[in-house]
């Protein structure tokens, strides 16, 4: 998962908040054509590696908090301890995206990780380590991913052209889930081999690749007079555009919703389900984590092949295909059952958020875009830490596959009202602002 002095916001109320406009449509280029970008080139390279890190250290993590309590909602609390910290700073930190140098804040953020996880990592190893141990490490990640991952999400779209924003987030979000399928099956075998601490010094190690990677990409060019005043307008204009752009609204509702009737499954109480359901061991449970990978990385190369005429169409098929394969989970007795129903979840859940993502950063207008990034943030963290606890405390009392069949349906009902109801206008690609040059 980067400084002058800053001049005073300006009165929200004083923002002027661009009309989207429709553009036509740009000449289709190859998806991975954006590749040819240095910026975005080297960014890529040194991200993949440092997420199969991360990756491996959620999934060792998850691991561990199995040997230390079988409560479910215990292990939804630690979401809620990385949780609360960023939903309380991550509005500040996508201000502080608009205004500063990202390059700077995302490094800052990183050595934060490299310590943590070095620390976390020695506990494992002593045999010292503690519940509260990481519920004061997931705080303090919390913390640096206020800043980090607004940052970030901002600082992608500037390293292309407008119209290859799509390229750009599809390969991101390939990454992102690529290496979801790599860092957890790694770290099934890391841990049969070199022990469960071994996957939080890799972690550590692995960022040094994402730190040189953002090192070298040139500053952001400065923009007109006015741009630049916006980018210190205030948290309050980010909302003002979410708030009257109506797709944009949409397609964050469809995030929460995911955060909510999901995620919590996918990634909080999957682990339990695991060991205590279906009877695996940690070996096995590295494995069966990696299989929703497999879907999302197919569903993230597949978001920019589809037009955006046809999105609602996409996002309709996408909301059924979680629905029923969220279900399938819930009632799955075998290892195999249960990977065939991970992999079309994850299938199903990265494409509608891929598409839902895309959507917002192409209308976001560049000097709103840290905090426009850091609201579809907030459609996540802001939802899911709640979701999980309320989702593991219902799991206690009624069992994990009630639980899971509950969320389809509410789910399924929800996701279908946001593309349905509201997100009509999201296949329209708006003007912003001018464009910012990129390094080529």
């Amino acid at each position: 998962m980067n400084d002058q002095a800053t001049p005073p916001a300006t009165d929200a109320a004083t923002t002027t908040i661009p009309e989207p406009t429709v553009v036509a449509e740009v000449a289709p280029r190859g998806p991975l054509s954006v590749l040819r970008r240095g910026p975005f080139a080297r960014y890529t390279s040194g991200d993949a590696i440092s997420m199969v890190g991360y990756w491996m250290q959620a999934t060792v993590q998850s691991i561990v908090m199995t040997t230390l309590t079988g409560s479910a909602f215990m292990l939804a609390t630690v979401n809620l301890a990385g949780s609360l910290p960023m939903m309380a700073l991550t509005m500040y930190g996508g201000s502080m995206a608009d205004r500063h140098d990202k390059r700077k804040i995302i490094i800052a953020c990183q050595i934060v990780q490299i310590i943590l996880a070095i620390l976390v990592g020695w506990l494992v190893a002593s045999g010292h380590i503690q519940i509260w141990h990481i519920l004061v490490a997931a705080a303090l990640l919390g913390v640096s991913a206020s800043f980090e991952m607004p940052a970030t999400a901002a600082l992608v779209p500037e390293m292309v052209e407008r119209e290859e924003i799509a390229s750009a987030m599809a390969i991101d979000r390939s990454i992102f889930h690529g290496t979801r399928l790599i860092g957890p099956a790694l770290a099934g075998f890391v841990i049969g081999r070199l022990g469960k601490a071994s996957a939080f010094y890799i972690n550590a190690a692995t960022f040094v690749a994402s730190i040189v990677a953002i090192a070298s990409v040139l500053p952001r060019v400065r923009g007109s007079v006015e741009e630049e005043e916006e980018r210190t307008s205030g948290m309050r204009a980010g909302i003002d555009f979410v708030r009257k752009d109506r797709p944009t609204l949409a397609m964050l509702g469809l995030m929460a919703v995911g955060s909510l009737c999901v995620f919590p499954f996918m990634a909080v109480t999957l682990p339990l389900f695991s060991k205590q359901v279906l009877g695996m061991d940690e070996a096995h449970m590295g494995y069966i984590m990696a299989f929703s990978g497999i879907g999302s990385v197919v569903a993230s190369f597949g978001v920019v092949a589809v037009p955006r005429p046809s999105r609602t169409a996409w996002l309709v098929a996408g909301a059924l295909d979680v629905t029923v394969s969220l279900a399938g989970l819930a009632l799955a007795r075998t290892f195999w059952q249960a990977a065939i129903a991970l992999t079309t979840l994850g299938l199903g859940t990265s494409f509608n958020y891929g598409i839902a993502n895309t959507a917002v950063q192409e209308r976001a207008p560049g000097p709103l875009r840290g905090r426009v990034s850091a609201l579809a943030m907030m459609s996540f963290i802001g939802v899911m830490p709640f979701a999980s606890v309320g989702v593991g405390s219902l799991a206690d009392v009624i069992g994990l596959r009630t639980a899971m069949v509950g969320g389809a349906l509410v789910y399924g009902v929800a996701a279908l009202w946001m593309v349905v109801g509201l997100g009509r206008g999201s296949a329209e690609l708006p003007v912003g602002t001018a464009a910012v040059p990129v390094e080529p």
